[in-house]
């Protein structure tokens, strides 16, 4: 999936308690989109942040990322060196467009489609990209990034396969089928909705099994 992401930091408030120049700039990233966003429902009455979209060839926006709880470093790190209590607990809800191959206007070549399995290979990666093994020399990060990535995808392109299993939670109120696998590093999981998108999550620290999704009402208000 050849996409450009675009990262969209939390920014804070400005005077009079408006969005800061930052926040409202990452806000615009999301405005383009043809498609609703989506993050969990009001059950989660936690903090809410914007993290990025990805844009294809043609420069139009494919996908993007909404944050739930705390914000996640670059780390594992767990409470008082407990291996069952992760210290982020977090929550991340990645919406992706459902396109068909599609020729580019220049004529010079063509965009893929994009699946389920696009939004759990966004979901595997984003996982890894809070995720860094304690034991590991910093030096190998890249090497073990890469191979892990490599990992995400081939696991990605076989839903349907011994590693992935089935949940079914609430998208707009209505159950749905999702893909659902768990590792030591948090949780990932797929699937489609009727809004004609595809939606990832992935996560550390909150269960999947509790978790509902909705279309964002207001995509400013996360500024």
């Amino acid at each position: 999936m050849e996409t450009t992401s675009r990262a969209v930091a939390q920014a804070p408030a400005g005077e009079g308690g408006q969005p800061a120049p930052a926040a409202r700039r990452a806000v615009d990233g999301y405005l383009p989109a043809p498609f609703p966003w989506y993050g969990l429902d009001e059950a989660f009455t936690g903090p809410r942040w914007l993290m990025q979209v990805g844009t294809s060839a043609d420069g139009s926006v494919e996908h993007g990322s909404i944050g739930h709880g705390d914000e996640p470093s670059l780390r594992n790190e767990f409470v008082s060196g407990s291996p069952d209590e992760p210290k982020e607990k977090f929550a991340v809800v990645v919406t992706v467009a459902a396109n068909p191959v599609r020729h580019l206007a220049d004529g010079t070549g063509r965009l893929e489609a994009t699946t389920v399995s696009s939004a759990a290979w966004l979901a595997g990666v984003g996982l890894l990209s809070f995720t860094w093994p304690m034991q590991m020399d910093h030096a190998l990060r890249d090497d073990w990034l890469d191979q892990q990535t490599e990992t995400a995808w081939v696991l990605a392109d076989d839903l349907s396969g011994p590693d992935w299993s089935t949940l079914s939670l609430p998208v707009d109120g209505v159950p749905a089928a999702f893909h659902y696998r768990d590792s030591e590093y948090g949780w990932v999981l797929a699937g489609t909705t009727e809004q004609g998108v595809h939606l990832g999550a992935y996560g550390r620290g909150m269960s999947a099994y509790g978790l509902g999704f909705a279309v964002v009402k207001d995509i400013t208000a996360y500024a």
